[in-house]
């Protein structure tokens, strides 16, 4: 397979799961107290959207670079 392709075939499946999931969550942990032997923390959900529109450009520009790819053979 030629870079193109594979390429292509990546930014579909990227586009594919940015449209299923729209975003990503992560916990980040921040250290309230530190006294001595004892440890107070708080756990904080952080949510990043992914917008439709880049999800859409980028299966676009996937099925682009697939059908140059396949030209180009």
């Amino acid at each position: 397979m030629k870079a193109l392709s594979i390429a292509g075939i990546l930014l579909i499946v990227l586009g594919i799961v940015g449209f299923v999931y729209q975003g990503f969550s992560y916990t980040k942990t921040k250290d309230i107290a530190d006294i001595g032997p004892i440890h107070a923390t708080k756990d904080t959900t952080e949510h990043v959207p992914i917008s439709p529109v880049l999800s859409g450009l980028a299966l676009i520009g996937g099925v682009v670079c697939l059908v140059a790819g396949a030209k180009s053979s």
